[in-house]
């Protein structure tokens, strides 16, 4: 008599977006091609008409809207409470083992993040601590900086402060933009979020107690980096 293993479940992915979701995007084509290590169940934006929420139904992926509109009553603190009370449930009816955001633009609030722990994912682009917040490109070329990139991380409470897992660096250019240097780092993006999601899903990746470990290794504060000249245009 032989026996079959039993095949394991898909590992569940929901991914929140605001905008175009070209980071989806680098998910869903890495899950096509069976390179993510799970499935997105679902993509969830807090705006109607973002376009990720298209890319998301052409590969066949549930989608949800949570309006922010609905949860202004206080005007306060407590508006945001609210909103992210409802997210949370919208969230959790989809059994995640992993949540994703991808351009999400709304900061979360503690009970949210603390919800989340170690299974809550961000890509941000600048080479983290450098540049939290917005308008990452212009700053930069406003400091004649040298190098940028993008930051893969764990989301804790504070804004784009936790644990980093990768990073990608550019080298920035004379003639640069913000524009073509947000293009060259975007090209980054996508190379790296499909690669730590697939860690996690994996279980190589783990955030505990005594911080991030890769393999069983902790990993250094500014997580793995991949130099500007590991990665060029023409690899991608």
């Amino acid at each position: 008599m032989t026996f079959e293993a039993e095949t394991a479940d898909a590992r569940r992915i929901v991914v929140l977006i605001s905008g175009s979701g070209s980071n989806l995007q680098a998910l869903l084509d890495a899950m096509e091609h069976d390179e993510l290590g799970g499935n997105v169940v679902a993509v969830i934006s807090n705006k109607p008409d973002a376009y990720g929420l298209e890319r998301a139904k052409e590969a066949g992926v549930l989608t949800e809207v949570v309006e922010p509109s609905k949860f202004r009553h206080f005007h306060d603190e407590r508006d945001r409470e609210l909103y992210d009370a409802e997210l949370i449930r919208v969230i959790d009816h989809h059994q995640p083992d992993l949540v994703v955001l991808a351009g999400f633009m709304r900061i979360l609030t503690k009970s949210f993040v603390l919800r989340y722990h170690g299974r809550l994912m961000n890509i941000h682009p600048s080479l983290l601590p450098a540049y939290k917040g917005l308008d990452t490109h212009a700053r930069l070329l406003a400091d004649s900086g040298t190098e940028h990139g993008a930051s893969v991380h764990f989301v804790t409470e504070e804004l784009d402060g936790g644990p980093i897992i990768v990073q990608a660096a550019v080298h920035v250019l004379p003639d640069d933009t913000k524009d073509t240097l947000a293009e060259r780092v975007l090209s980054r993006e996508h190379l790296i979020y499909p690669m730590a999601v697939r860690w996690f899903l994996d279980g190589r990746l783990q955030l505990g107690d005594s911080g991030l470990t890769l393999d069983g290794h902790a990993l250094p504060a500014s997580g793995l980096r991949l130099a500007a000249d590991d990665v060029t245009d023409d690899d991608l």
